[in-house]
């Protein structure tokens, strides 16, 4: 009996891979009671006709998705609200589920005043990836949205300073993080090859940081094999 019992959870493996291209739209999770958090409850109530659905997923997480027309106007109700008052935010990303489907916005936030965590997101379908920028109402949202731009490619409106934040401001071969994005990238060996060996130190740097010290260090280039060989006379 405890034999089997132990070897219940190897089912999913004996069935072997499973595709991820699941055609489900609510990504598993149990639809959610309202009732059982209060600023779902709310919600519901107060912006009716932008809450879109409610699943509730491991670990008691309410998801809500909502409008991306009202993000900002429903943050800010969450975050100035009394009765909640979510003051941290936790997280701002993004997440691709490929064949066509809406890049998700995703709001993970936090109220240190009613000890209660609530994530939001938003579906932008794939011809108008935009939504307004939270910046102004959480100032940890900047760098975290211009990830989100940068790998994703969406536009937040009204962000105060927005361009790329890891690959080059230059980088011409789309957001690594798209499903639709190729697993070596969208050039050819040869052509990012070339492409790294002719960079400019300085397409790291903006003009300001640039004006406000000394020049980019740069490391010489070396012959190939010169490494290897200066190792090998220092071992003898």
């Amino acid at each position: 009996m405890a034999d089997k019992k132990d070897s219940a959870g190897l089912d999913a493996v004996d069935a072997g891979p499973v595709s991820s291209d699941v055609s489900g739209e609510h990504h598993a999770g149990n639809e959610g009671d309202a009732s059982e958090h209060a600023s779902v409850a709310a919600l519901r109530e107060r912006f009716a006709d932008a809450v879109v659905r409610h699943r509730v997923y491991s670990g008691g997480q309410h998801v809500v998705w909502i409008a991306p027309e009202k993000s900002h106007e429903i943050l800010a109700w969450l975050r100035d609200d009394p009765d909640h008052r979510y003051d941290m935010m936790s997280d701002v990303t993004a997440v691709d589920y490929g064949n066509g489907r809406p890049v998700n916005m995703v709001y993970q936030m936090y109220s240190t005043v009613h000890k209660r965590e609530l994530r939001l997101r938003c579906e932008l379908p794939l011809d108008a990836l935009e939504i307004d920028s939270v910046v102004d109402l959480w100032k940890v949202a900047d760098w975290l949205e211009r990830e989100v731009f940068d790998l994703f490619g969406v536009t937040f409106n009204g962000h105060p300073d927005l361009r790329r934040i890891l690959m080059p401001a230059d980088y011409a071969e789309g957001h690594p993080l798209r499903k639709d994005f190729p697993l070596r990238g969208r050039f050819s060996r040869a052509e990012q090859t070339r492409r790294a060996l002719n960079q400019d130190v300085e397409r790291f740097y903006r003009a300001e940081d640039l004006s406000a010290g000394r020049a980019p260090q740069e490391v010489a280039p070396v012959e190939v094999g010169t490494l290897a060989s200066d190792d090998a006379e220092g071992d003898a």
